[in-house]
């Protein structure tokens, strides 16, 4: 009997480990792409943001209706109209324990605004920042600025002794190819703990059981798998190996909006899907002859020749919005006046590239990336088509989102396609700010090609100081209407958001496109 026993109760013992794992709520969830770096400051890439988001608390945040609140700042006023003050929140650590100050926040800042950081625009107002006392800090504007609590809502806030103990308190860049410790490690005070980054493989994540908040989700842990095939995606889904796919295939969610335990949540995004031009001296593909591209005619006969309601109707089977403007109707400065997408009109195409002394076309290259927007590839696959019934050579060139972006940042590409949703601010001067101004080391962080308009400069300037709403946005309308004018950039389409879950996951879904699982339910 006592062997009996004991046999029966060794058995228990490896029962119970087994079964423990099914009692775990784990959110299993995958996207095309990889997270760029853990690096707040080494890209501007929207979704490896809103992957730190989990990690990092901002001064003031985002909640479930995108209004801002406070998060790690408490309150803050206006000292000057140069000087902002923020008190701290008390109490909170990181994930290793070390003790939120006035001192992470200081050397936060001095990190976002050192020349070296990718993501340098997205503070571009602030000059300085101050220690007032340990839960107190200054930021200093180089003049008024309307937007800096939106601005802040994307600037996650490191540990000073952790940058300290892994040489990290200078920035890394994934375009320069300057990594640091923070690349591969994070130390945020988050609703999450990374726990495991494997790059291209897997991002696993506890749950920060001391999280300064009061937690809305019922998770004991999230993993996140970059799967860069549709089709392996969505397999993964549907056997159950995964909990959630953002974005879903557009092809997809007609089957798997009909399978059983599955659903699909469709909303529009926020992000404008656009193509941007070399305007350097010469193209890359044709070094040594004049840049076509520098002309507005060339530029309008390529948006005349984009059959963008072919893209719209094949491409995006519906799901997306034709637009004309680089921002959408949800964010401030958008005029429905503006945002009419130049006809398609292949003889016209023809006719302006004649004019403009092109009557046989050109060559120029197309990039794009396979695993950041949704159908990117088959999009730059389908406008090469286009164009080349009006006798340009697209040469078409697709990579992952690692590698193009980098490339992008250093201007190695003569068309590109590129998506913007006006993040952080969720305001239409993150265009002016970022893509349409001139790159001058303070404006046009992402606008690398050489683009220069001496007008929407000015306006661009006059924009981040003014106070009055109404003449504020009034400058951001005639820059847009300025940029729409000389096709400085082609729009094709509003993208749509469209996740696939298990009817197990409740969470909600945002136009900002990011993934919040401090909000997650699993059933």
């Amino acid at each position: 009997m006592k062997d009996y026993l004991k046999t029966l109760l060794a058995g228990l013992v490896i029962l119970v480990p087994l079964a423990t794992p099914s009692l775990a709520k784990t959110l299993r969830w995958s996207s095309a792409g990889d997270v760029i770096s853990y690096d707040p400051n080494a890209q501007v890439d929207s979704f490896t943001q809103s992957v730190h988001h989990m990690v990092f608390d901002p001064l003031v945040r985002r909640n479930k209706d995108l209004v801002l609140e406070p998060a790690l700042a408490t309150s803050w006023e206006v000292v000057e109209p140069t000087r902002w003050r923020f008190h701290l929140r008390q109490g909170v650590k990181f994930h290793e324990g070390q003790v939120f100050n006035a001192d992470d926040v200081v050397a936060t800042i001095q990190r976002q605004i050192d020349p070296g950081a990718r993501n340098r625009e997205n503070l571009s107002a602030v000059v300085g920042v101050e220690k007032v006392d340990d839960y107190t800090v200054d930021l200093i504007l180089r003049g008024p600025y309307p937007l800096l609590l939106n601005d802040l809502a994307a600037i996650y806030i490191m540990s000073k002794p952790w940058m300290e103990e892994h040489q990290a308190l200078k920035p890394g860049n994934a375009s320069t190819g300057v990594t640091t410790y923070a690349s591969n490690h994070a130390n945020g005070t988050g609703a999450f703990k990374l726990v495991t980054y494997e790059p291209d493989s897997r991002s696993v994540f506890a749950v920060n059981e001391n999280w300064w908040d009061k937690p809305q989700h019922n998770l004991t842990g999230v993993e996140f798998r970059p799967i860069a095939s549709d089709a392996t995606r969505v397999a993964a889904l549907l056997s159950g190996e995964l909990d959630m796919i953002a974005p879903v295939p557009l092809q997809d969610i007609d089957r798997i909006g009909s399978t059983p335990g599955l659903k699909v949540v469709e909303n529009p995004s926020l992000r404008e899907i656009f193509l941007g031009f070399n305007f350097r001296p010469e193209l890359h593909a044709a070094p040594g002859k004049p840049n076509p591209l520098l002309d507005v005619k060339v530029r309008q006969a390529l948006w005349h020749a984009v059959d963008v309601n072919a893209i719209q109707k094949r491409l995006m089977r519906g799901k997306s919005r034709v637009s004309g403007m680089l921002v959408a109707p949800e964010v401030t400065g958008y005029d429905q006046s503006i945002d009419v997408p130049l006809p398609y009109d292949a003889k016209k195409a023809k006719a302006l590239l004649a004019e403009a002394g092109y009557p046989d076309g050109f060559k120029v290259g197309l990039a794009c990336p396979n695993d950041r927007y949704i159908a990117d590839e088959q999009i730059c696959l389908a406008i090469a088509s286009m164009w080349a019934k009006v006798g340009v050579q697209a040469d078409v060139a697709v990579e992952s989102k690692t590698t193009y972006f980098p490339r992008m940042d250093k201007g190695d590409l003569d068309v590109y396609m590129l998506g913007w949703a006006s993040l952080p601010p969720m305001d239409g001067y993150s265009v002016l700010q970022a893509l349409l101004a001139t790159n001058d080391g303070n404006y046009g962080g992402s606008n690398p090609n050489g683009l220069s308009d001496a007008k929407i400069d000015a306006l661009t300037k006059s924009a981040s100081v003014e106070l009055d709403e109404g003449k504020r946005v009034g400058m951001l309308k005639t820059a847009f209407q300025i940029a729409h004018d000389q096709a400085f950039y082609l729009p094709l389409h509003q993208q749509p958001v469209a996740w696939a879950m298990s009817d197990k996951v409740e969470i909600p879904q945002f136009a900002d496109e990011y993934v919040r699982p401090w909000f997650a339910q699993l059933k």
